[in-house]
């Protein structure tokens, strides 16, 4: 048996089906290991890490339902499972359906369907991973982009941070790349191989802070928080003005001592995470005014790394600009367009309010709305003077009207929240009053876009 041989896990209280299906699939070459009840099952699951999951609908113990609902909020990245049962109903194949299960068989088993609905779900199991693969790849390798002695400097001391547990606290303008530093410092790092957590700290509401940091324990079942699932890895605070008191002190104590109490939990979970931090506002104004804890500002700004605004390093737009089209043609496929040198002129004397991000924007809006391979100066200062151009009035369609309703609805809230994101400065209390949308709403509609804050 070799290590590739995908791995399945066969769960049936019937010894006579669960005897035959696991025959079957080892006939066919898989590893496969089996449970009789969910107790069984949820250790095996555990010790034998498997690629596929055949799971009974009606147990003894724990019905295949609820067990399914376990593992899917326990394990964001569950294997598929197919779904078995003697007492086949719309109803309870629907149930499944919508908890994530890959598909539903009826007993008695046609083998032969078993046999394709198996191969096929490791084929799209083993798609996703790959893809997963890619996406980490191409994270991995985007760092900094630009030449100039302001960039060169910023990476450079990231590097020699890297090597060291430091803290470090990002300070610069909204939309400068913090994140992307922090990202660098990360890659750069002995944590590299462990996971990057971003969150964005005033997304988060004060009562669910705790939880949504620490963790919580309910009868038994262990719900990780973010430290803990930064675990080895690197824990980013995006813009920590706006942590709540409670969290301020728990994350605090949790630093000092490296350990911490899940909600509802008795016993001390001990973590080995770094935690980098950002802001866009001086925190001294806000440690004199009793906002945030001066002990927790000096833990959190042992480093503090400026990150200049594009204003100051001009001379990368030009790089920037090409960097950005060329990310948009790989990763949305989307015609390839190159800016004039006009264009190029022109846009490294603009003021960038919005910094890299709003260049990032205005890339992905001039990809999508306009035609021809070389993007002219007219369309630049068109796509600055407003949001959407008369798209009605030009003689070519735009690129999102071929696009399904859904996914041109999407691209246009995105690229339209961007824009008055820019144009506020970051600050999500004026995105709200300016587009009329209530802030709770409006956070989650930034998160379904994935429009980082």
């Amino acid at each position: 048996m070799t290590v590739n041989t995908p791995r399945i896990l066969v769960v049936d209280d019937e010894p006579d089906i669960r005897r035959l299906v696991c025959e079957i699939l080892e006939d066919e070459g898989y590893q496969v290991s089996s449970a009789e009840d969910a107790n069984i099952a949820r250790a095996l699951k555990q010790s034998t890490n498997p690629n596929l999951i055949l799971l009974d609908i009606w147990m003894p113990d724990t019905d295949g339902i609820t067990l399914l609902k376990e593992w899917v909020t326990e394990d964001a990245s569950l294997c598929p499972v197919i779904m078995m049962s003697g007492h086949g109903s719309v109803e309870a194949a629907v149930e499944a359906t919508r908890l994530g299960a890959y598909d539903f068989l009826e007993k008695p088993l046609s083998m032969a369907k078993l046999l394709l609905i198996v191969t096929r779900a490791l084929e799209a199991s083993h798609l996703q991973m790959e893809n997963a693969g890619l996406k980490q790849q191409l994270a991995a390798d985007i760092e900094p982009v630009g030449k100039s002695a302001s960039v060169a400097r910023s990476k450079d001391q990231l590097k020699r941070l890297a090597q060291h547990d430091t803290r470090v606290l990002f300070y610069g303008e909204a939309g400068v790349g913090k994140e992307l530093y922090a990202r660098y410092l990360h890659n750069n790092s002995s944590h590299r191989d462990g996971p990057f957590i971003d969150v964005a700290v005033g997304s988060i509401s004060p009562e669910n802070s705790a939880v949504e940091f620490f963790g919580k324990e309910i009868q038994g079942k262990v719900y990780p928080g973010l430290l803990e699932r930064a675990n080895k890895g690197t824990l980013f605070l995006s813009e920590i003005s706006g942590m709540d008191k409670e969290t301020q002190l728990r994350l605090l104590s949790a630093l000092e001592s490296r350990s911490f109490l899940r909600v509802g939990g008795s016993e001390s979970v001990r973590v080995d995470v770094r935690v980098v931090a950002s802001t866009r506002i001086g925190m001294e104004e806000e440690v004199k005014i009793g906002q945030f804890r001066q002990d927790l500002y000096y833990m959190l700004n042992e480093v503090t790394i400026n990150i200049p605004p594009l204003r100051e390093h001009s001379e990368d737009v030009p790089e920037l600009l090409s960097f950005y089209a060329n990310y948009f043609v790989n990763q949305d496929k989307l015609p390839f367009r190159k800016f004039s040198i006009a264009a190029q002129n022109f846009l490294r004397n603009y003021s960038w309010r919005g910094n890299v991000r709003e260049l990032k924007n205005l890339v992905q809006r001039l990809m999508i709305l306009g035609v021809g391979e070389e993007i002219e100066l007219d369309e630049v200062k068109s796509a600055l003077g407003t949001i959407v151009s008369d798209i009605m009035a030009s003689p070519s369609v735009p690129e999102f009207f071929n696009l399904p309703l859904k996914e041109a609805r999407d691209l246009f809230e995105k690229t339209y929240l961007e824009y008055h994101f820019e144009r506020t400065g970051g600050s999500v209390a004026k995105l709200s009053a300016v587009i009329g949308m209530e802030r709770t709403h409006l956070y989650r509609k930034l998160h379904s876009l994935n429009i980082k804050l």
